[in-house]
């Protein structure tokens, strides 16, 4: 799973800000305030639910799969969420070095950081969370694994992984492309599910699709129902 690993060694530590809270006039939380004028709210800000469908399935052998993916995606998806994190932090960083002696000296250090925090946790994955990972990443980060290997280090270096992460059946190149692959529009079934009541922390996705249009393809499309 070294491959796997490495998207995350190339990603930031965070740094931490402490935040000072201040706590809100009740006035205030009845009234909003424009220009020292108030006006009354007739209304409670709300965060957006989305209205989910039922989980239907055509067989328990059906149910049975969804269940084992949920486990997994269950796993990985707070690594895809740290990588994204991290990599956008990095850029921000890295952005502001001008010397390329100083950037590669920072990666590196960055880098040892986290193969010493990360290293053990990754190696306990299987086969298939690791492709699963490797399809949230590009999810989070909308880059492909191969494509940050080969934007972060070389292109030589993006195809040595990739062809060491073939044999054991993971491919860095996998995208996550529910439009196309229903176990993918299982995975962002599952990740919705999961953001909603609270289990996962919601994070965008970089990629652009409509949740709802996949629904109506996979589930109540008849042609597009068996898994």
């Amino acid at each position: 799973m070294n491959n796997l690993k490495f998207i995350l060694l190339l990603c930031p530590f965070f740094v931490f800000a402490q935040i000072n809270e201040v706590e809100q006039d009740t006035i205030k939380d009845r009234y909003i305030i424009i220009e020292g004028d108030s006006i009354h709210k007739t209304a409670i800000d709300l965060g957006e639910v989305r209205l989910l469908h039922k989980l239907r399935f055509n067989s328990r052998e059906e149910r049975i799969q969804y269940l084992i993916l949920r486990r997994k995606t269950l796993k990985v998806y707070p690594y895809a969420k740290l990588a994204a994190e991290r990599l956008d932090s990095m850029n921000t960083r890295l952005a502001q070095i001008t010397r390329t002696r100083e950037k590669k000296r920072y990666t590196k250090r960055v880098q040892k950081y986290i193969e010493s925090e990360f290293s053990e946790e990754l190696k306990k994955f299987s086969r298939t969370e690791g492709q699963i990972l490797v399809k949230l990443i590009h999810r989070q980060t909308g880059k492909t694994a191969f494509d940050l290997v080969s934007d972060l280090r070389s292109g030589w270096r993006a195809f040595w992984y990739n062809t060491t992460a073939s044999m054991f059946d993971i491919s860095l190149k996998k995208e996550f492309d529910p439009e196309h692959e229903k176990e993918d529009y299982f995975i962002e079934d599952i990740l919705q599910r999961n953001f909603q009541s609270g289990r996962l922390e919601r994070q965008k996705s970089a990629l652009k699709f409509d949740f709802y249009d996949l629904t109506n393809k996979w589930i109540y499309n008849k042609e597009n129902a068996k898994y």
